[in-house]
């Protein structure tokens, strides 16, 4: 099969190369061509080979010739969630295709979890076989089926059973009695808080990050800032300390899913949770341990991060491609300085240069990526320097590609990711607060909303605001000058109805100047109207008629089944100065809009106004005539590959992110 990928990568002026962070005295070596700009294509079209290689040769998780072949396993848990990543920067629908497929094969009807054709086992309680939640976890809030979240919450179950440390830390594995390995953060943070936010379960936070802080207090080694691999409460293991209870050495892998496990546990946070601040300050020390030890020759990390160099040490591949990822993704979302950016792209150009290799037919192999490292169990495993570097290493590992496709999918976004720090985009969520309920009868909000991952939702356009490095927020209540102020974007989508909301809160004086004010401030409002039969047009008019734009409660665009050609809009390069690129896009059932005074029509459509902008004071407004941009039609599952509303939300983000004043 072949899979035709699509992405569109920003562009952005880099002001200078950067300097990178050199560690041990060895000179950096910079190429000149090695911009963002150049790292992010690569990102692109590498994330995109190796997704469709492995959907190709490993389908639905099957490895052919692996020891356990479609083993319900933390490597195959991985590799979904880089596959999960991929398609969050991509909007490639075949990516989250292949998770569930993988996950369809261990999730039965009745959400029932079976491993090797028998019933899952937790009575093991190893951190490593709960991994695969994320991508269960994933499969319910995409698709909303009660049997994912049947499996997750049995999942979600078992960590009120995991023996802990007297502490509170969780045990690695029952066979690894008061064991707290940095393996074990990744293998359950992530999907611990992805589910508290899920269903509503807020005191889980406090647990999760102690989890995570734990380790940051036990593992750190203060002479170099790096994490140790593991730690024994007990202090009884030959291969811990017996003042500290440390292990020897800083393994490359082990700090990688520290690394990982904290940029993907941050963003489930409440702003305001006491915790984040302290899970912000522990990935910049990590990051700063990390940058340290990069290798100056090759921009990449060693098996043992602090011994570069040394006899029989090798750079290894997974542990480099999570400490990219980390690090993009932790400048990215505003968690750390920008001074760690060039650190790696320098990383991810090494990561091609040692790690990749492309074959004739389009396929690629990641190379360098050590096959396994513990500590104790048996046979023995010291955790000494000579066991680290004596391990194996293999080609196209699991684990190694679930991290390198992570990397993969923030570099692509490195162009952008500077252009739009700290702005804010505030997302309505009272002129269109419709309500559900959730798997767990818990009421959620939903449709039009960033955390609603359905096909109603709002996801993949807070993601396309999200690459250049834009905040997301939603407002529960009606706008006002206090509650707008600090937004640089604020977007009404599809205003309530009595049909769609029996308690509909309509457009009001005192909030349509609340918002004028705003715009005329430097505020850059988008206004997304929907069709008559959907939406609310007299009460929203009151706003955008201020403005010179007029909504008009017509029906247009109207689609039989899979007739997409019926909503195919043609958008010519360069309108409205929002779109540098011609994009073929689908907006169904649709409204017109009349303009006037201020307000000019960007685009018309059969000699009908679908898009306008308004220059109001120091700000912007654009109207739309429909929330077009959810994602059904964004996320790449349902549309032909041949639209492009996934490029068109990014263009659209980061045209308003650059209006804001």
């Amino acid at each position: 099969m072949t899979y035709a990928r699509r992405a569109l990568i920003g562009t952005a002026t880099v002001a200078a190369l950067f300097a990178a962070l050199v560690p041990q005295g060895v000179p950096a070596q910079v190429n000149p061509n090695s911009s963002r700009e150049a790292a992010a294509q690569q990102a692109k079209a590498d994330g995109a080979a190796m997704a469709s290689t492995i959907e190709k040769n490993w389908p639905a998780g099957v490895i052919p010739g692996g020891l356990h072949p479609g083993a319900w396993a933390y490597e195959i848990g991985t590799l979904l969630d880089g596959m999960a990543a991929q398609w969050h920067a991509t909007a490639d629908g075949e990516d989250f295709a292949y998770i569930k497929a993988t996950v369809d094969r261990w999730v039965d009807k009745d959400g029932n979890i079976n491993v090797a054709g028998k019933p899952f086992d937790p009575s093991l309680h190893t951190l490593d076989n709960l991994e695969p939640a994320r991508a269960v976890l994933l499969c319910y809030r995409v698709t909303g089926q009660q049997r994912y979240a049947k499996a997750a919450k049995f999942l979600w179950d078992q960590y009120a059973t995991q023996p802990r440390t007297p502490e509170g830390g969780f045990w690695h594995k029952q066979v690894y009695p008061q064991q707290m390995w940095l393996d074990g953060a990744y293998m359950a943070e992530p999907f611990r808080a992805a589910y508290a936010s899920t269903f509503k379960q807020s005191d889980a936070f406090a647990d999760v990050a102690k989890q995570l802080l734990l380790m940051q207090q036990h593992l750190r080694d203060p002479k170099t800032g790096l994490l140790r691999h593991g730690w024994d409460s007990s202090h009884q293991q030959r291969w811990a300390d017996k003042q500290t209870g440390m292990s020897q050495e800083a393994w490359g892998r082990a700090m990688g899913w520290y690394a990982m496990a904290l940029v993907d546990t941050l963003p489930w946070f409440a702003e305001n949770h006491p915790d984040r601040a302290k899970l912000i300050a522990d990935l910049q020390e990590v990051a700063e341990g990390v940058a340290k030890y990069q290798d100056g020759a090759t921009g990449v990390w060693w098996d043992v991060l602090d011994k570069g160099g040394q006899p029989g040490n090798f750079r290894e591949a997974s542990a480099s491609a999570m400490f990219v990822y980390a690090l993009a993704k932790g400048v990215r979302l505003g968690y750390l300085p920008q001074r760690y950016e060039p650190v790696a792209v320098r990383g991810w150009n090494g990561l091609e240069k040692q790690f990749i290799t492309h074959d004739a037919d389009g396929s690629v192999t990641l190379h360098g990526t050590v096959k396994v490292s513990g500590l104790g169990g048996n046979p023995y495993r010291a955790g000494d320097y000579d066991y680290y570097v004596h391990e194996k290493t293999g080609d196209n590992d699991p684990k190694g590609v679930g991290a390198y496709l992570f990397a993969a999918s923030e570099m692509q976004q490195a162009a952008t990711e500077a252009q739009a720090q700290g702005k804010l985009v505030m997302l309505d969520a009272w002129f269109n607060s419709q309500s559900r309920k959730n798997a767990e009868g818990q009421t959620e909000l939903f449709h039009y909303k960033w955390d609603d991952d359905q096909n109603s939702g709002f996801s993949f356009f807070g993601r396309a605001f999200q690459r250049y490095g834009a905040r997301l927020g939603e407002l529960p209540v009606a706008p006002t000058s206090q509650n707008l102020k600090g937004a640089s974007v604020y977007i009404i989508a599809s205003p309530d109805i009595p049909a769609k909301n029996p308690a509909p809160h309509y457009m009001d004086k005192a909030s349509a100047d609340a918002i004028e004010a705003w715009v005329r401030n430097g505020g850059v409002l988008l206004l997304m109207e929907n069709d008559k039969q959907n939406s609310e047009f007299e009460h929203f008019n009151t706003l955008s008629e201020r403005f010179g734009i007029h909504f008009n409660p017509v029906l247009r665009n109207t689609v039989e089944g899979n007739h997409f050609e019926q909503g195919r809009l043609d958008i010519p390069a360069g309108t409205g100065g929002i779109f540098p690129q011609a994009v073929q896009v689908y907006m169904k059932e649709i409204c017109t809009i009349t303009t006037s005074g201020a307000a000019k029509a960007i685009y018309k459509d059969k000699g009908d106004t679908l898009m306008a902008v308004a220059k109001i004071g120091k700000g912007t407004v654009y109207a739309v005539v429909d929330p077009w941009l959810y994602n059904e039609y964004t996320d790449g599952r349902k549309l032909p590959k041949d639209y492009q509303d996934f490029t068109a939300a990014i263009d659209l983000a980061g045209w308003a992110l650059r209006e804001a004043k």
